[in-house]
């Protein structure tokens, strides 16, 4: 019995051992967290090298990583899980190992187990978490889980603002409130049945019992969203549809300029000749200020929101930015909870650093980058500047879960958005 009881003794201390060299690396707040959690989020620190996750405004773990070193820079910017694997070699650097894997984009950067976390910049871009913690958090996330990565630490914080979503699930109404029920002649003797009859005037059947009603179920699959600059490929879509509606065939509304749609441009302007007298450019604002007047539809937006549901693009709608001169900045809200009796949304937010080349200012009219960036309220002062017709709002409001996520950015959907992403916005490459 001694010599079991010291062999339990030293068991016991060696698993203390090793829980105390775990924690030096890794702080647990919660030991376990249901994988279907909606509202995670993983905020990656390049300066502190650290990795926090969050659920809501709570802590729920914390570990040392490493990221790419010089050359070899882990982008920063807004990402989400796009793919897990407990097992992966990499396609880049002579299949090196990968456990637990969890990609951030498909040119290669995920977070993933490493034997060697200096708690430097020490990878090839990749996140590299101890071996303990990757395997803890791959059991937490699932696919489209936000990851956020910027060289200093940020902290998700609660935020009110009237441009914000919330949720719009119809109220609960009463099936056939108003008629009465009347008995039918069934298909057999023995099957009794009762059918709505809009006749009151005749006996009503006694002891009926009122009838359930029926609520509509929430989404439950949280969307993400875009707020963003109109690009030439937006202005195009607009230009096919508004000539589309108007009678021209300007073919499928993909903003590609192709034949149909080239030719339908030069006959919308053949009927309009002096409107278009010196104006020799294919797309200009000209035209689309024309094709709004044309169509009824008051001045032309300058910005568009674009949705997407499981990697998948739902829809997109023209909005307005207000004083596009000013840069909006990069911000990112997620949805934590909502309360659909009370149609009300708690969102978080937090606000990136934003890195505008020069060249990058000039392309999108952005005279003055900081004023809306640095002073003030930065979000408070980009949220007030954007307006959201109210057609899309019912629309996003119908669609929007725990989970959902909002992103503002100047620069659009960027090179890594593509087939099988939520929307990615690289802030530093």
């Amino acid at each position: 019995m001694p010599n079991q009881y010291c062999v339990w003794l030293g068991i016991m201390f060696s698993r203390l051992v090793f829980g105390l060299g775990l924690l030096s690396a890794t702080a647990l707040v919660h030991p376990a967290l249901a994988a279907d959690a909606r509202t995670l989020q993983i905020f990656v620190s390049k300066n502190k090298q650290s990795l926090v996750v969050y659920d809501g405004t709570e802590v729920v773990a914390t570990s040392k990583v490493s990221t790419g070193k010089d050359g070899h820079t882990t982008p920063s910017g807004i990402f989400s899980v796009l793919e897990k694997q407990k097992y992966h070699e990499s396609n880049l650097y002579s299949a090196a190992p990968m456990p637990f894997m969890q990609r951030l984009t498909w040119s290669g950067i995920a977070l993933h187990e490493s034997n060697s976390v200096p708690r430097y910049p020490a990878s090839h871009g990749c996140v590299r978490m101890p071996g303990a913690f990757a395997k803890m958090l791959y059991g937490m996330t699932e696919p489209g889980i936000p990851v956020i990565i910027s060289d200093g630490e940020l902290v998700p914080q609660p935020i009110d603002h009237s441009t914000l979503f919330h949720p719009d699930a119809p109220a609960a109404m009463p099936l056939l409130s108003d008629v009465e029920l009347r008995p039918s002649m069934p298909d057999s003797p023995q099957k009794p049945v009762q059918v709505a009859m809009n006749d009151t005037a005749a006996m009503p059947m006694p002891m009926v019992q009122p009838l359930a009603t029926h609520e509509a179920e929430p989404p439950s699959e949280p969307i993400s969203m875009l707020i963003t600059r109109r690009t030439l490929r937006e202005t195009v879509i607009d230009i096919q549809t508004l000539l589309n509606a108007l009678g021209f065939s300007a073919g499928d509304s993909d903003g590609l300029l192709g034949p149909s749609t080239v030719e339908a441009i030069r006959a919308f302007k053949t009927l309009r000749p002096a409107e278009f007298a010196g104006d020799r450019s294919l797309i200009s604002d000209t035209l689309l200020k024309a094709l709004y007047t044309a169509a009824g539809k008051g001045e032309p937006p300058n910005g568009v929101i674009m949705v997407r549901k499981a990697f998948k693009p739902v829809f997109e709608a023209p909005v307005t930015i207000a004083d596009p001169g000013l840069a909006l900045g990069t911000h990112f809200f997620t949805l934590h909870a909502v309360d659909e009796k009370a149609g009300t949304a708690d969102w978080l937010g937090i606000t990136l650093e934003n890195n505008l080349s020069r060249e990058t200012m000039r392309r999108l009219g952005i005279s003055n980058p900081e004023s809306s960036i640095v002073t003030g309220k930065p979000i408070a002062r980009s949220l007030s500047r954007i307006s959201i017709p109210d057609e899309t709002r019912r629309k996003i409001d119908a669609l929007i879960a725990p989970g959902s996520t909002l992103t503002i950015s100047d620069t659009g959907l960027g090179r890594e958005t593509g087939e099988g992403t939520d929307f990615i916005t690289i802030t530093r490459g």
